[in-house]
């Protein structure tokens, strides 16, 4: 009975937390829908009014219908495109933490280091794919190398800069009470880093896809990439659209998963995304 008594209140204060995370969330998203339906109306209007062809501007009613009739062959290369992304998303992001941490540890490491990633940001990635592709085939290899270009720098230099903003009063004190420097890493400097890297995380986990279908273009056997490539010579346009929207779907996805993931391994990172958690 008491037991009861407890429970009840805390069951609908998570639900009541549950709802109101949910009612935030569609209250943030709502104005974004409202522009996207009302476009695509102006577009569904426009291509019947002016009688445009097909090949040149395809209806959203006929990209629809048409890729929902290839939806195996769109399915099979987007399945390849995300598997790609995530393997070099993955690479990238460890090696991301490997040089962030190490620049963190050593001064002439952050003097040698953080130019070089000033400069990976530089490199044209849709001239340096097709080099690639030559010199290491086409395998999975030249894509996750593109991919690690396209999304490294941001989630680097993220790192960098929250690990040097962490609290020097916090770093002091544990200092003063005998803590080693890497246990003043683990305790001030990674968590205060979290905010700034997940931040970082959804900038580089939207440039992922866009490597992937830039490698893909370049060279690939399979993949959304090659596959708009063959639509697009096909001159199948609505079939290339319909890659696009799966494209942004997939880019989408992966963004919001960051946000699960940092209520997950940093809740009080949120209040720093205030405004666009889920």
């Amino acid at each position: 009975m008491t037991t009861s008594a407890i429970d009840e209140p805390v069951t609908a204060d998570r639900g009541t937390y549950s709802f109101n995370g949910i009612r935030a969330s569609l209250r943030w998203a709502w104005p974004a829908l409202t522009v996207v339906v009302l476009l695509i109306a102006a577009w569904q209007v426009y291509v019947e009014v002016s009688g445009i062809r097909p090949q040149v501007l395809p209806s959203p009613a006929r990209v629809v219908v048409q890729g929902w009739a290839q939806r195996d062959a769109i399915a099979e290369n987007a399945a390849a495109t995300l598997q790609v992304t995530l393997v070099g998303f993955a690479v990238s992001l460890a090696l991301a933490w490997l040089l962030a941490i190490a620049v963190d540890f050593s001064p002439w490491l952050r003097r040698a280091f953080v130019p070089l990633f000033v400069v990976s940001q530089t490199l044209p990635i849709i001239a340096i794919a097709p080099l690639l592709i030559i010199w290491f085939g086409f395998g999975l290899l030249p894509k996750i190398l593109v991919i690690a270009l396209a999304t490294f720098f941001p989630m680097a230099i993220g790192l960098v800069e929250g690990f040097a903003a962490a609290d020097r009063d916090a770093r002091s004190l544990l200092a003063s009470m005998g803590a080693s420097r890497w246990q003043q890493f683990t305790y001030v400097r990674l968590p205060s880093a979290l905010p700034r890297f997940f931040t970082s995380l959804r900038i580089g986990i939207t440039y992922a896809v866009v490597g992937a279908l830039f490698a893909e273009y370049a060279g690939a056997t399979a993949g959304l990439g090659i596959y708009m490539s063959q639509q697009k010579n096909s001159f199948r346009t609505d079939l290339v659209l319909a890659a696009v929207v799966v494209t942004a779907v997939i880019s989408v996805l992966l963004f919001v998963s960051t946000f699960v993931v940092e209520r997950l391994v940093a809740p009080w990172a949120r209040h720093g995304s205030a405004g666009l958690h889920v």
